[in-house]
Parts: structure tokens; sequence; C-alpha cells
């Protein structure tokens, strides 16, 4: 493979992720992948009775008050600050349209405080369509000219934790015999041991093996390169989270356990790319 072969891989894959989004708060030091949060927020805009779901974009709510990552952020990511999502829909059923747009606003809402851990602050509808019957595909998007916005408005407060957080964190309950990216690990290791923990000098073995056993931990994943990227500076970790697991509580879990096993203090950035079904 060439150098430019290689570059434009990279390039696909980067925005394959879409925006990088902040994910918690900046102490919390992660991001999650648009690509991973969409199919959550989709879902619930589908489960709203009369909503067929369109295109749903989420970004920055206001650019210009971002504030400034307490750790070194995966390359082009959002600075932390509140989100605004944006999504269009098509209308169908006999629900009147502002009730129709107020339950789709509280579901996306929800799906994102709630499910996913993200800061959102607006929610910006937009109908594309009116349908004079029910929907045949209603996870389908329903591409055509932007009609009116009908709901634009900031959320009831400020940034807030996730509902029901201190319940989704991990705890020291039995987990199952074989974690599954724990068992990749293993598998990365050759041995089953971690690398570098026989004084190897490399600590990037414990640092994978740390990451990859935390509960809601689905997988490592390399989209941005390698799984784990550390250096003198920094470290960065990427992962896929388990369904039903929270992907700002699987974050902050990993930074903790990731810290645990630095020999010495380093800013830990995670960066979530994939989102089990029920997060």
């Amino acid at each position: 493979m060439t150098t430019a072969e290689g570059w434009t891989g990279a390039v696909r894959a980067r925005l394959g992720l879409g925006r990088l989004l902040p994910l918690g708060t900046a102490e919390d030091g992660a991001w999650l992948a648009e690509r991973a949060a969409e199919p959550v927020l989709r879902r619930a805009a589908g489960e709203v009775p009369g909503v067929v779901p369109g295109t749903i974009r989420t970004g920055l709510a206001d650019p210009g008050s971002a504030g400034t990552p307490a750790v070194p952020p995966p390359p082009a990511a959002l600075p932390p600050g509140p989100l605004r999502i944006e999504a269009e829909f098509a209308a169908a059923g006999a629900v009147p349209l502002p009730e129709l747009a107020e339950l789709l606003h509280t579901a996306l809402f929800t799906a994102a405080r709630e499910r996913l851990g993200l800061a959102v602050a607006v929610v910006d509808l937009r109908v594309t369509a009116l349908l004079d019957g029910p929907p045949e595909t209603p996870e389908a998007p329903m591409p055509g000219p932007a009609g009116a916005s009908v709901a634009s408005r900031p959320a009831a407060s400020g940034p807030r934790e996730p509902e029901g957080a201190d319940a989704a964190r991990p705890t020291d309950s039995p987990r199952e015999p074989e974690h599954p990216a724990a068992a990749e690990a293993k598998d990365a290791a050759g041995d089953g041991k971690p690398r570098g923990e026989a004084g190897s000098g490399e600590p990037r073995g414990v640092i994978t093996a740390a990451a990859a056993a935390v509960p809601g931990v689905a997988r490592l994943t390399r989209t941005l390169g390698a799984a784990v990227r550390a250096d003198e500076s920094s470290v960065r970790v990427e992962c896929a989270t388990a369904p039903g697991h929270p992907p700002v509580e699987v974050a902050r879990a990993v930074r903790a356990a990731v810290t645990s096993v630095l020999p010495s203090p380093l800013p830990v950035t995670v960066l979530v790319t994939e989102v089990g079904p029920g997060g």
C-alpha cells in the first residue's frame, strides 16, 4: 500500500464516523462518534407514532461558547459544549403537528441525554412531508425539500448528568467467565498475558487489557488507527459499547481503569465509535 492509499483510507474511515461529539462533561475526557449516536436517536424518533425519521445530525449548539478539552481530543473532535440536534421528519396519522413535534422533541432529548450521555441543549425539528396515511417504512429516511421548522427550543435547564447515571455505573457484581473484549486483548497479546507486564517496557498491552476488561466494553476498535495509542504525553483508547450500557458510563469506567494501570499520571482520552442496541 502506498502512502497516498494509506491516507485515503484513513480519511474515509474518519469521515465515516461523522462528527466526534463531546460525551458527558469536559472532565470526562470522552467523545462519541456521531455515526454511533445516530441509530440510537433514529430508533427513539421511530418509536413516536406518526413520525417517519429523516436526516438527524448533531453538533455544537453555539460553537462560539464551546469550552476547552481537559485531555487531548481525537483528531478534529468537537470541543466540549452544549449540543444541538437537527432532525427532519415526515408526519403521518391524526395527531396534530404541534403535539407530534412535542413528542418527538421529548423522545430525542431523552435518548440523547439519558441513553447516550450527550449534553444536548437544543432540539431543532423540521417537517419534510405530511403523509395521508400511516408510514409503511418508519425507519427509512424521507428525502425531499425542507419544510417549515416546527420546533427549535432549548432544554428547560443547562447540561446535566444523565438520569440514573449512578445506577448505571459499573459495580463489583460478578461478570461472565470470559469477557469478549478481554478475550480479544488476550489474543492480541499472543500468550494470554498483556504485553508489557513482564518488564518488556511496552505498557500498551497492560492498557489494552485494562480497557477491554471494563464491563460494558464490547470490543476495542481501530477506526482511527490503533485501538490504544500511548506515548509519553497521553493515552487514547477506542472502544465499542455493549448493549444496555450507557456510553458515557463506559467511557468513564475505561478512563478510570486505564489510569489505574499507568506507571505515571497521564491524560487519558476515550473515543466510543459504536454503541450496542439499547445503549
